[in-house]
């Protein structure tokens, strides 16, 4: 990034999220993990893993195979529903902060048609008391 460069600004509740995540060990080990099982290099190495196991480990490789599947997929489902209850939560602050932020932009635009509406009558009120002078 150069010196005239800008960081990219995010969301605040981005940026609340991302530093929240952040600093939860927990967390940032859901993240990594999930990331790495939502990759293409997490199915070729399965791939070459169960060709290998099926080839070379194991004569019947079937059942042992089939309990290790299994429990991956119990643990990947796992991660996969944390990622959806982090998407979830970041999503309702999200749309918390966007209603907030609204509420305030409706508030002030009510109160600056108030004020031209002020205004406006003032301007007429003092153009109709004095038609002569214009």
């Amino acid at each position: 990034m150069s010196d005239r460069e800008v960081p990219p600004q995010h969301h605040p509740v981005v940026a609340a999220h991302r530093s929240k995540r952040a600093s939860n060990v927990q967390l940032r080990i859901a993240d990594a993990i999930t990331k790495f099982a939502g990759s293409m290099v997490f199915v070729y190495l399965h791939a070459v893993g169960f060709l290998l196991w099926m080839l070379f480990v194991e004569s019947s490789p079937w059942p042992t195979l089939t309990l290790v599947v299994s429990l991956e997929a119990i643990f990947l489902s796992t991660f996969v529903m944390i990622g959806q209850n982090r998407q979830a939560e970041f999503q309702q602050a999200k749309a918390d902060h966007d209603f907030v932020e609204q509420e305030l932009e409706l508030k002030t635009n009510t109160e600056l048609t108030r004020a031209i509406h002020v205004m406006t009558t003032e301007l007429h009120r003092r153009l109709m008391e004095a038609p002569d002078q214009r």
